[in-house]
């Protein structure tokens, strides 16, 4: 292998302020220092890559630039021999995509401390099916079931149901035993929820904002994937002792609350993270993805695209139109 192989990548580009994506050949001369340099085969779409490829400065500082915050592939260089050579590895999270060249290009060049081993059963495109997504669908359920989540206290609610995490969050939950509220805006993604385990569910006007400071509670633990005023609302019914895994905000960073649930209801609020986490934190939620929490569904209705599809599809996620997981095929033309 030498370091001036030629490849394809899916480059956003600054021009005069509007921010382009086109395939373009690179070379991997071109790609920063890092141990490890893996040929990449499928990477996976998410709400970040969306931010970036819009030119958001608070995601990608720099342009031009290659999103991309997940990647599966081979290892084709190795300057400290672990990963090996040959060896298939998992990126997700840390730099990678935001302000280092991410998995929309056929190479990568990363630390070695970024890499996972490929779990057990599995190859490049389902990882990629779960991707950062599923990592974070995963760690928001291990969080509810550390604080002593089980089926028989009640509903547990998913927000955002319909996108890539939350969807994820409603099979693994549904397939643990819970019995799963989906909350989505997408009304006539009903049948798909009820399909992935769902036993209810219900649109996102269940929580709308309502002025009293607590309300009727009705769910024993949540996973939250949109934050904002949803995440206000939800918060005000949830059960006493219950908790809520939160992990985005699709509706927004504020959190306009009050301290009542936390204190009238012993309430927890579980913050998720699932970017700058211990390797072996990502690699216990990738082995329990890849076994007992392994979700056919979610596997059998991903759908995957070529780099030239990258454009609508990610500005599908930034007009909230995007439902289900969204795998990048390097070898689609």
């Amino acid at each position: 292998m030498t370091t001036n192989t030629e490849f394809k990548a899916w480059r956003v580009e600054d021009v005069d302020g509007d921010y382009r994506g086109s395939e373009q050949t690179l070379s991997t001369a071109d790609l920063t220092d890092g141990e490890v340099l893996i040929k990449v085969s499928h990477s996976s779409l998410n709400y970040k890559d969306a931010l970036s490829a819009s030119g958001n400065k608070g995601v990608t500082r720099a342009f031009p630039h290659t999103p991309g915050i997940d990647a599966a592939g081979e290892v084709v260089e190795s300057k400290t021999g672990a990963p090996a050579i040959g060896a298939q590895v998992i990126v997700t999270g840390y730099d990678l995509g935001m302000n280092t060249a991410g998995g929309f290009g056929e190479y990568i060049r990363v630390p070695a401390a970024w890499c996972v081993p490929m779990a057990k059963g599995w190859n490049a495109r389902t990882a990629m099916i779960y991707g950062t997504a599923g990592l974070t669908a995963g760690l928001c359920v291990q969080k509810l079931l550390t604080m002593g989540a089980k089926p028989e206290q009640g509903k547990v609610a998913v927000t955002g149901a319909s996108g890539a995490v939350g969807s994820v969050a409603v099979e693994i939950l549904a397939n643990l035993g819970f019995d799963v509220v989906a909350i989505s805006g997408k009304a006539d993604h009903s049948d798909a929820l009820k399909s992935l385990g769902a036993k209810e569910v219900v649109g996102r006007d269940a929580l709308a904002e309502d002025k009293k400071p607590m309300l009727k509670p009705v769910f024993a633990n949540a996973v939250d994937t949109v934050g904002g005023n949803p995440l206000a609302e939800l918060l005000k019914q949830i059960l006493p002792g219950g908790s809520v895994s939160i992990c985005g905000l699709v509706a927004g960073p504020q959190l306009n609350t009050t301290v009542l649930p936390f204190i009238l209801r012993g309430v927890n609020l579980l913050g998720v993270d699932s970017v700058e986490i211990p390797l072996a934190d990502k690699e216990v939620v990738w082995t329990k993805l890849s076994g007992e929490w392994k979700c056919p569904k979610t596997e059998a209705s991903a759908k995957d695209i070529s780099r030239a599809e990258l454009d609508g599809a990610l500005k599908a996620f930034l007009k909230g139109e995007s439902a289900g997981k969204i795998v990048l095929d390097h070898s689609r033309s």
